[in-house]
């Protein structure tokens, strides 16, 4: 208990206030990672794109993390949405808003991003692990970057054959869903943006590498399972996460990794 409390008044190193690490997959792809969640910024001579968009409260990151590539929050074309949880639509919510910047998802989700219905996990689940101390210390963070907001985005439309030929490096979408019933990833430049279909890491997780989300966190764990080999099937050598590191390597390798 008294360890429980201490968490209350203190952040864990995994979720300290820090710059967002930026990594340069390909000439047109970079990876935005942070402790808690990560985001994509595709860049070619068309503009540029930002996949996935960190909480409400990761929009200073976010901010810097285009400004350290010297661009600047009207450069961006689009915001492409793997999935419509608030750690990945946060910030696209003020984009939005704010610029007017266009904001797209597979099909199946644009319901999910306009909060006609919310298909997450709720704070009454969370509570019953509130007695493992890292997981209520993850959950306090989550809440202070906005994780309890349950704004949606409107305007969301869905992204269609034509729209993604016209976007920032061209993204090809792979649904993925399981996590979300709409979930879809992305081959960009030959690098596969895979949300939270396929992670490497995450502050709930002791496990480094290639996995799943725990159990609680998703919409169906079998559907999770029969994605995989939508992602198998790309035959991408680079894997970029909704969270943890960027992997490199055969993506078959990563799925047999996550099912062992």
């Amino acid at each position: 208990f008294s360890s429980a409390i201490s968490l209350l008044y203190s952040r864990p190193a995994y979720t300290s206030d820090m710059a967002p690490v930026l990594t340069a997959v390909t000439d047109h792809v970079h990876l935005a990672r942070t402790p808690l969640v990560n985001w994509t910024i595709v860049t070619d001579d068309s503009g540029v794109l930002l996949i996935d968009a960190g909480f409400p409260g990761s929009r200073d990151d976010v901010l810097t993390s285009l400004r350290d590539l010297g661009l600047a929050p009207g450069d961006l074309r689009a915001i492409l949405l793997t999935h419509a949880h608030i750690d990945h639509l946060g910030t696209a919510i003020w984009f939005a808003k704010t610029h007017g910047t266009p904001v797209y998802c597979h099909a199946g989700e644009v319901g999910h991003a306009k909060r006609e219905y919310l298909q997450q996990v709720s704070p009454a689940a969370l509570l019953t692990q509130a007695w493992r101390p890292h997981w209520l210390a993850w959950s306090l963070e989550v809440a202070r970057r906005g994780g309890l907001v349950r704004d949606g985005i409107p305007s969301t439309r869905a992204l269609t054959a034509d729209i993604a030929a016209g976007l920032p490096g061209r993204p090809e979408p792979i649904p993925t869903p399981g996590h979300t019933s709409g979930h879809c990833s992305y081959l960009v430049d030959g690098a596969l943006v895979t949300g939270d279909a396929l992670i490497t890491g995450h502050p709930l997780s002791r496990r480094r590498g290639p996995q799943l989300l725990p159990s609680m966190f998703n919409h169906s764990d079998a559907d999770c399972r029969r994605s995989l080999s939508a992602l198998s099937a790309t035959g991408a050598g680079t894997l970029i996460p909704g969270h943890g590191d960027l992997w490199v390597g055969p993506i078959a390798e990563a799925v047999r990794q996550a099912t062992a």
